[in-house]
């Protein structure tokens, strides 16, 4: 499978996200997070049957969608930031957390209301990152002192400079 994955990375079909490691407190997963490079792509290539809830397809191909502009904004800005993921073996997950010299963010994409417990776990292992939370609703609103974005406001604010949740 490595080297399914490997073959596919160097023909830029897909990309993998590393473990957010620093300053670790709690025990993490070890395997990084795979994407294809487009989120169309994997929404037409995703298997579906009687057990797949619209909901999982529909969050997992919104959650590559931000991966494609985050990397794409990296990339722009030129900083050396980089993008990771966090997940402990407890189960909370952080969807991305940008890392760069001066920028820490820790982002959840959510396609339905959940709780926020790895964000706020997150930030109470990093208190000194920004967190967020991206939602397809309409407006700004704050859950447990958590900011929550709707998701085309943020990628619409996704420019070199800074972005407005920032």
């Amino acid at each position: 499978m490595e080297g399914y994955i490997s073959i596919l990375e160097d023909m830029l079909l897909s990309f993998r996200i590393p473990i957010f490691k620093k300053r670790a407190k709690r025990n993490l997963s070890l395997h990084p997070k795979f994407y294809y490079f487009d989120a169309g792509v994997f929404r037409s290539v995703r298997p579906a049957g009687p057990l797949d809830a619209p909901q999982e397809i529909d969050g997992a191909t919104l959650e590559g969608l931000v991966a494609q502009h985050l990397r794409a904004w990296i990339s722009y800005r030129g900083d050396m930031s980089k993008l990771y993921f966090w997940r402990t073996k407890s189960g909370n997950e952080i969807d991305f957390i940008v890392y760069g010299q001066d920028t820490f963010c820790a982002i959840e994409v959510k396609n339905t209301a959940k709780i926020l417990n790895g964000l706020l776990a997150f930030k109470k292992d990093y208190p000194e990152a920004q967190i967020c939370c991206l939602y397809r609703g309409k407006e700004r609103i704050k859950i447990k002192g958590v900011l929550c974005l709707p998701v085309e406001e943020f990628l619409i604010s996704l420019i070199p400079q800074n972005p407005i949740w920032f």
